[in-house]
């Protein structure tokens, strides 16, 4: 018997006005669990998510957490349960980082409220946790996109969630700040956080997500162990780019490499810039 579903999607299906943006979708995620979406632009992904964060209601099917549709569950509640991590977000109002995080006690609070202790204690154990309470007095909009990101993942902790919607998380990071979000991602999950996240990126899919799930035209066509979905036929099929899938001898990481750039991706039949086994030799472009 498997594990009981976390989340559980259920024949949902979407459209603006008359174009469907999603169709028959069917998806189960259980706790711990950390789920990549890939997909090209327009596919949905986006659409799926605030769909699952109850920002949208779909046409049809349902969306249950825990075994509870979320149509039933008041906002506050599924506040304490869900957290959303934006692709960017950006304050028009310098906030200090420890302001940022409390806000993700609100859901905790009523109407009139003020900040507790334990508010503050829940909300610097959260900076403390992901290794930036060197940054509470700052100001959110004068610290870096990676540290942002990290703020965002601290204010969800402090939210009480346990499972992190993210869209594109590592977009506009440079290459360190996406290791270190990764690696946060990474032990959050080994704690039972669970992680759904949209990426345009194979590689992060294959180093830290369980599961890859390929959306192309409102559809899933593929499902599964990343190892075995992300592949270069699935690649193709999903951005029509020839793309190879290497494990090094050496490395725990497999690593999405082109076949061919050189303006004839559709077809490498009459080129030499490509991969030559796993020794990416490239070749000049005839």
């Amino acid at each position: 018997m498997g594990l009981k579903p976390l989340i559980e999607i259920t024949g949902i299906s979407f459209g603006y006005t008359k174009k469907t943006v999603l169709s028959d979708i069917n998806l189960s995620i259980t706790k711990g669990e950390v789920v990549a979406l890939l997909g090209p632009n327009g596919c949905g992904k986006s659409t799926l998510i605030k769909i699952i964060l109850g920002l949208l209601r779909p046409a049809s099917g349902g969306i249950f957490l825990n075994g509870d549709n979320i149509r039933n569950l008041d906002s506050r509640y599924l506040a304490r349960k869900i957290a959303y991590v934006p692709q960017t977000h950006k304050s028009s109002f310098p906030y200090t980082v420890l302001d940022v995080v409390l806000m993700g006690r609100i859901p905790h609070k009523t109407f009139f409220f003020r900040y507790s202790n334990k508010d503050m204690k829940i909300a610097k154990d959260a900076l403390e946790r992901l290794s930036i309470l060197h940054l509470a007095s700052r100001a959110y909009t004068e610290i870096s996109g990676g540290e942002r990101q990290l703020t965002l993942i601290a204010r969800a902790l402090a939210q009480g969630a346990q499972t992190f919607i993210m869209d594109e998380p590592a977009s506009g990071l440079d290459y360190g700040n996406q290791l270190k979000l990764l690696d946060q991602i990474v032990k959050l999950s080994r704690e039972g956080y669970t992680f759904v996240k949209v990426t345009h990126s194979p590689e992060h899919a294959l180093w830290i997500a369980n599961r890859a799930v390929m959306i192309k035209e409102g559809k899933i066509v593929a499902d599964g162990p990343c190892d075995d979905v992300i592949n270069t036929d699935n690649l193709f099929r999903l951005y029509n780019a020839r793309v190879n899938v290497l494990k090094f001898d050496h490395g725990p990481f497999n690593v999405c490499v082109p076949q061919t750039i050189c303006g004839c991706m559709g077809t490498s039949d009459n080129c030499n810039l490509s991969v030559l086994g796993k020794s990416q030799k490239v070749m000049q472009c005839q």
